[in-house]
């Protein structure tokens, strides 16, 4: 799994593989702190989990006020998505979005099936489409240690190569989300599996392409993490020199 050191990504790894670790893209402090707040909007408490009766809780930041704007503006996650995406391709962010918090829960939330988010906009400017020329990449961002059995990500490893042929003859145009269903439970289904574990401040880059999925928690402490989409100036094609293209042409090209 790439790693980031100072502003270097494993760039060919990413291009392989369809996503990318960032330990430490924003300071663990600032997890923390973002942590705190959402069990205060959520009007729960870490010591009181017999509250917790739900498996998931929706939690949305839109004003980038504090610690959710230093997080989503860090220069080490910038530098890492100036890399991925290149400089100047992608529109800065000034607040983390959606955020699922998932309790320990015998019930499964019923949101855990493989996809890949919605990546364009479609009539009306309304998103809820999966298009081959995608205008959105995601970034996964911990604020709480997550371990193997916190309801870590799951990632099918390389998946995007699949998903970039099955979608390519779609174009544009692309695809309604609620009709991708079949279509992204076959993509990848042999690939290796990875987890989106980590300690706050960790980051994860995915490519648009990349196949993954919730999962129910079957630990014992609830999973705080942001899923940002970052839109692209442009919409992503294979003809261009980013680590994104490149991944889309060795898709292309049957690897």
């Amino acid at each position: 799994m790439g790693m980031v050191e100072e502003t270097t990504v494993d760039v060919e790894r990413f291009v392989t593989e369809g996503f990318l670790k960032v330990e430490e893209a924003f300071p663990r402090s600032v997890g923390d702190r973002i942590r705190e707040s959402l069990w205060e909007r959520m009007g729960l408490s870490p010591d009181r989990p017999s509250e917790w009766t739900k498996p998931v809780i929706w939690v949305t930041d839109e004003t980038g006020q504090g610690p959710f704007g230093e997080a989503a503006r860090s220069p080490r996650l910038t530098a890492a998505l100036n890399q991925i995406a290149g400089e100047g391709a992608w529109y800065p962010r000034g607040s983390v979005g959606m955020m699922p918090i998932r309790f320990p829960h015998p019930e499964d939330a019923g949101d855990t099936g493989w996809h890949i988010d919605q990546n364009h906009p479609g009539p009306d400017n309304a998103w809820g489409i999966i298009s081959a020329r995608p205008r959105t990449m995601l970034v996964l961002l911990l604020y709480s240690e997550v371990t193997e059995q916190d309801a870590p990500t799951r990632i099918r490893v390389g998946s995007h190569l699949e998903t970039a042929r099955v979608l390519e003859p779609y174009g544009e145009r692309g695809l309604p989300f609620q009709e991708t269903g079949p279509i992204m439970d076959a993509a990848g289904a042999d690939r290796p599996l990875a987890l989106a574990t980590g300690l706050p401040g960790d980051a994860y880059l995915c490519h648009p392409f990349l196949v993954h999925a919730a999962q129910p928690h079957h630990g014992t402490r609830p999973r705080f993490m942001s899923q940002i989409p970052f839109s692209l100036v442009e919409s992503l094609s294979a003809g261009e020199s980013t680590p994104l293209a490149r991944a889309v042409r060795l898709g292309l090209s049957g690897a």
